[in-house]
């Protein structure tokens, strides 16, 4: 497969994983609000998603894919933390703050997290310097997040 059709992938992948997120924030976010407690919506479906991923690594990779022997840095096993805070914060907040301001404010701090991933190659990742293009690239993004949440 060449690059092109690899990067039309990737983007497409991205773009339907993306499409989930504000999904997620309303669905939860409503749970948690008619259950009265953020914490039980997020656990909740925090437990339906591992049962899914489960079903779905056993379904490709089989009881060979359960194999824990892997060298890797201690950190790398912290990521769920990482969920949990997000999936904890959009359930508590979308339904006070509204989910189009919660993702918003959750896309700007990844857009500044992953300038500072790429620019170092931080935990392995690809490095991709921040050139003029990029940082303009950003700031109008960032921009956009703003203008999104601003109310007239």
């Amino acid at each position: 497969m060449d690059s092109m059709n690899q990067t039309v992938i990737y983007a497409a992948v991205m773009l339907v994983a993306g499409l989930g997120i504000p999904v997620m924030g309303a669905l939860n976010g409503g749970l948690g609000a008619r259950m009265q407690n953020p914490a039980l919506a997020a656990s909740i479906m925090l437990f339906v998603g591992a049962c899914f991923s489960l079903v779905f690594l056993l379904s490709t990779r089989g009881l060979a894919g359960l194999s824990l022997r892997v060298s890797a840095p201690w950190y790398f096993y912290f990521a769920g933390l990482f969920v949990l805070m997000y999936v904890l914060s959009v359930t508590w907040v979308a339904p006070r703050f509204g989910v189009g301001n919660a993702i918003s404010f959750a896309l700007l701090g990844q857009l500044l997290a992953m300038t500072v991933i790429d620019q170092v190659g931080l935990f392995g990742a690809i490095q991709h310097s921040l050139t003029m293009q990029r940082a303009v690239g950003l700031v109008l993004m960032a921009a956009g997040v703003f203008l999104v949440v601003r109310r007239s």
